[in-house]
Order: C-alpha cells, then structure tokens, then sequence
C-alpha cells in the first residue's frame, strides 16, 4: 500500500430522496475516511483527501424515497 490521493462526486449527501403520496424521505448518504490512527474526517459531496496506508474510504449510498403513509 502507499499513498494516494482520494476524490469524491456525489449527491444525496445534504437531502435524501423525497417520498411520495405520503411517504418519508430517505436517509441521506455519508462520505467518510477512517484513518489508521481511529480519526473519523467527514467528507462533503464533493471533494479529495489524502490517504495513507491503513486508512479506510467508506461511502454509504443515500436511500431512496417512501411511498405511502408510514403508518
């Protein structure tokens, strides 16, 4: 492993996904590096890092929109 430079072009990361007839919107996505060292950087929608061995890019997706009442 060696350094690297890491970028990221998303969406869903400020707002999630609208629901319809009723429904709730989704969860919105998190970009994120989890460095070697336990740290946690949260990254924006847009953006690049710096990476070193041992450190961790996750992405989770955003979730889609409801349909219907919740109830």
């Amino acid at each position: 492993l060696e350094r690297m430079t890491a970028s990221i072009l998303s969406n869903g990361r400020h707002r999630g996904a609208f629901g319809v007839a009723g429904g709730l919107p989704g969860a919105v996505g998190i970009n994120r590096v989890e460095r070697a060292n336990g740290e946690v950087e949260l990254l924006d929608h847009i953006g690049s890092t710096e990476m070193q061995p041992g450190d961790m890019f996750v992405i989770e997706t955003p979730g889609g929109g409801g349909f219907g009442s919740p109830r």
